[in-house]
């Protein structure tokens, strides 16, 4: 056997090794993560979402252990608050920065369950600025099929049929929900705009995916809310002689609604809740809801009214804007609810 065939072969095998190594390496990075990979962090916490930063300041201000990781440039901070391991980041107002970041933090992190906690608009002309409204579902109707006017659209043959297109409309007890009408000197007008059904894709109703209106808040998580009994002021911090006329409540249940508009429209207001009888609006946690329902984790949300949405007809309103009130009692109920959690998982 010539001298250099022994060497020739180490280094073939060397090369064969690095080569399988190789594809080795670009198969994983191309294979399906597992559902709790972490690519930061891999502690189980609570994943503690806010719009922005008045909203997250006293929680971050009670968070111990702190810890802050930057992804694409967002802060996530983990830590421990009220006995809980968190992690919690600021989204940014609107529905995409909720659904990015939102995403951004089950990749990076292991969450286990999901929290919202912020400030809204009501809708219910019941509620009073300063309440906490935690509803048991969120949707999305500003997400619509607008047509050229107040029929029910027909593209795919059968009045309401829109599924040729991918799409489908909301309906209740079987039929469309109705568009929304302005209202006009000569009387009601209709709008065109229908309300649509979401799609959303999940390890378990894959591949062919779902349509859905609602995404349903965490039953064990919403039963613990209604045990709180949490003090909530009359008057905020920044500015005590601006003060509500109404004691402030927690209120828990019925539904929620987001979407891409900031919503100063009294009419679209009462078609919201005359229609779908939602609480409370927002521009974020339909969004998270959605991303939660994704991946299959179960979440919450806490929203504190800031003013009753698009009108000068909440007289309190001045009392959010100069004193902090609403971010002050959405803080109080969320860090009540994360001590009884943590008092909870002790027993």
């Amino acid at each position: 056997m010539p001298a250099h065939l022994p060497v020739f072969n180490m280094l073939r095998r060397s090369a064969c090794a690095l080569l399988l190594g190789a594809a080795l390496t670009t198969a994983a990075s191309a294979a399906p993560r597992a559902e709790n990979h972490c690519l930061s962090e891999c502690k189980p916490r609570i994943g503690i979402v806010s719009a922005f930063g008045a909203e997250a300041d006293i929680l971050l201000e009670q968070t111990q252990k702190k810890r802050d990781w930057k992804v694409n440039g967002n802060r996530f901070t983990t830590g421990e608050l009220r006995g809980n391991p968190v992690v919690i980041v600021l989204s940014g107002v609107s529905v995409v920065n909720a659904t990015m970041v939102t995403q951004l933090m089950m990749n990076h992190f292991h969450i286990e369950r999901l929290l919202m906690s912020g400030i809204a608009g009501g809708v219910n002309p019941a509620s009073h600025v300063g309440d906490v409204i935690v509803p048991e579902s969120w949707a999305m109707p500003m997400e619509v099929y607008w047509n050229g006017d107040g029929s029910l659209p027909a593209p795919c043959g059968a009045a309401g049929d829109v599924s040729c297109l991918g799409v489908k409309l909301a309906s209740e007890n079987g039929k469309p929900r109705p568009d929304f009408k302005f209202n006009t000197p000569n009387g009601p007008l209709s709008s065109g705009l229908f309300m649509r059904d979401n799609f959303v894709m999940n390890a378990s109703n894959a591949p062919q995916g779902e349509f859905r209106f609602d995404f349903q808040a965490d039953p064990e998580m919403l039963a613990l809310a209604r045990r709180l009994k949490p003090a909530l002021a009359k008057c905020g911090p920044k500015n005590p002689s601006l003060c509500v006329s109404v004691q402030p409540e927690l209120r828990v249940g019925g539904r929620g609604v987001s979407g891409s508009a900031f919503l100063a429209n009294p009419g679209y207001r009462t078609y919201l809740y005359d229609n779908l009888q939602a609480q409370v609006v927002d521009m974020e946690t339909a969004a998270f809801a959605q991303v939660a329902y994704a991946n299959r984790v179960p979440f919450i949300a806490f929203r504190s009214l800031s003013d009753l949405a698009g009108g000068n007809d909440f007289k309190d309103v001045g009392a959010f804007f100069g004193s902090g009130l609403a971010e002050t009692n959405e803080a109080s109920v969320t860090l009540a609810f994360l001590e009884a959690w943590s008092r909870r998982n002790r027993r």
